[in-house]
């Protein structure tokens, strides 16, 4: 098969997707035969240590796992929740579950005990997969009893398998069996506006696939070109930028091991031979803050960003220091890239771009009628009588949720925006509370429901508020119990007390004590009103 190679990448989103497709073997295995020793990771810790594994290495690692994984009970179908720092091990993991027809469930390192507790129940996992820094976690959310396997990444801890040992003895071969092009293969985890997060399913075609749009249409990489997406393994960009979309088109993924730090990603992109940048606004704000100008990047090509608006004063400044433009992209963890400032069309700062090639992309009211260009609408993209194969499969088991993104002819996105004359998109807001701050989704519920655990909180509402560099962050409306004063030492307590209870980057960076919160009749918290409030001087 070779319908996703470089040279054969189609614009046609709908295109002939066959009934069995694996990415392991039809993309992986495809460029280790055709250019074995082309590298696919290049990954440094930032302390000296190199790793490179090309496409050959990177098929052979992934068979060998996948020995490793059918020998500790797990079979195609089954669910791993897989949650480590960017090391090499989690691309020869991802690739082997893909082999395998087993289904990955990425999680960020910065989750807490109750969020893994939470993930492992609601998606059925039975293995989990970790580094070091994280086991502790999941030893915390007592979890053993589900689960028929544990592996540790670099490093050894009682009761769990050591990922380098295990690999030592393990078989090249494997005999993998076929899977389907509509089999589950992916489970992201994202956050809404009420309720835990929403299990978000794809298939093995549809980021297997549909990220040809991605690497080939709008990053229009190349073979061994080497591409550095600034990213947690635990975000969809990862799968998007640092995995599906590189690997399709058999170039170089760069990764870094240690924590974003503008100065040190400078620095690299002056000692390293990296053809295409790609990173979140918020690094594109702090690295401008720096001495851009003393950069020294002359391989540098192409450079992209994505997960929320970028500033055109930051692409101004950026293009003013570095030539380049950025390319900003917009998509979801439910699509590949939606709509984009394509090589070869114009980029207008501040605009999204248009609509990716083969996607009927529209701004329409509630009801899905097409508006007008200048009209403020909700995003949505039209799935009948052709479903875009980049598309998620399902939220599961959660029929509500279905029904309110599917209607009539149309997957609504829940992001606002308007459509100019030329079929540009200039995004406005979320239609729901839903805070993207540094590109992190943030659910309200979640970071009020932390805080209603603690005695000094009667209620709370959380919305976003407006940041120079981080574009929005997380803030709390707190409605104190009786008895109890305001203070700093308080903020900082609450927030300290949320970044124990959720994933540190959910915690509220502003906190505003207030004596009662607005409501509607029937007693539900409008945040609606909190969030104006916030951003009426924007």
């Amino acid at each position: 098969m070779n319908i996703i190679m470089a040279e054969n990448v189609t614009t046609d989103a709908h295109g002939d997707i066959p009934e069995y497709f694996n990415f392991a073997m039809d993309v992986v295995d495809d460029w280790s035969n055709r250019a074995p020793d082309s590298t696919a990771l290049w990954w440094i810790d930032g302390c000296g240590n190199e790793v490179c594994l090309s496409y050959r290495d990177l098929a052979v690692s992934s068979r060998k796992f996948c020995n490793v994984l059918q020998a500790s009970g797990v079979q195609k179908g089954d669910t791993v929740l897989l949650v480590m720092k960017p090391q090499p091990a989690w691309w020869e993991i991802l690739t082997a579950c893909l082999r395998m027809g087993v289904v990955v469930s990425p999680g960020t390192s910065q989750l807490s005990s109750k969020d893994l507790k939470y993930r492992l129940k609601t998606s059925a996992a039975t293995c989990v997969i970790s580094d070091l820094e994280n086991v502790g976690k999941f030893e915390a959310a007592d979890i053993d009893q589900s689960l028929s396997c544990k592996f540790v990444v670099a490093g050894h801890r009682d009761g769990w398998i050591s990922y380098e040992d295990s690999m030592k003895s393990a078989s090249e071969d494997f005999n993998a069996p076929s899977t389907r092009a509509a089999d589950t293969a992916l489970c992201y985890f994202t956050s809404g506006t009420t309720g835990h997060p929403k299990m978000v399913i794809h298939t093995q075609a549809s980021y297997g696939i549909g990220h040809r749009v991605t690497g080939g249409s709008w990053q229009q990489l190349k073979p061994a070109e080497v591409v550095w997406c600034v990213t947690d393994t635990g975000w969809a960009k990862a799968a998007y930028s640092a995995y599906f979309g590189p690997i399709i088109q058999g170039s170089t993924v760069f990764s870094v091991g240690m924590p974003f730090d503008a100065v040190s990603t400078l620095e690299l992109l002056g000692n390293y031979p990296i053809d295409v940048f790609c990173a979140a606004p918020t690094a594109y704000r702090l690295l401008i803050q720096e001495n851009v100008s003393s950069l020294d990047a002359a391989s540098l090509k192409r450079c992209f960003s994505a997960g929320e608006p970028l500033n055109p004063e930051v692409i101004s400044q950026w293009k003013k220091l570095t030539r380049l433009t950025i390319k900003e992209g917009y998509g979801q963890t439910e699509t590949c890239i939606l709509c984009a400032s394509w090589d070869d069309i114009e980029t207008r700062p501040g605009s999204m771009g248009t609509a990716a090639p083969g996607h009927d992309l529209q701004v329409v009211d509630q009801d899905g009628v097409v508006l007008d260009s200048g009209e403020e609408g909700e995003i949505a993209l039209r799935v009948v009588p052709h479903r875009p194969v980049g598309l998620f499969k399902e939220y599961l088991n959660s029929a509500e949720r279905m029904a309110e993104s599917f209607r009539g002819d149309w997957y609504f996105t829940g992001d606002r925006a308007v459509r100019d004359e030329d079929g540009y998109f200039w995004f406005l807001s979320r239609s729901d509370d839903v805070i993207i701050s540094s590109g992190y989704r943030i659910g309200p519920f979640e970071v009020e429901s932390a805080l209603l655990e603690h005695p000094a909180v009667t209620e709370s509402a959380v919305v976003s508020s407006p940041d120079p560099v981080r574009g929005e962050v997380v803030k709390a409306f707190v409605v104190l119990s009786d008895g109890v004063s305001e203070s700093e030492d308080l903020v900082r307590e609450l927030q300290n007390h949320v970044k124990r209870e959720t994933a540190p980057f959910k915690y509220p960076r502003r906190i505003e004590f207030v004596r009662e919160l607005p409501k509607t009749v029937s007693g539900k918290i409008r945040r609606v009103e909190l969030r104006a409030m916030e951003w009426a001087d924007q």
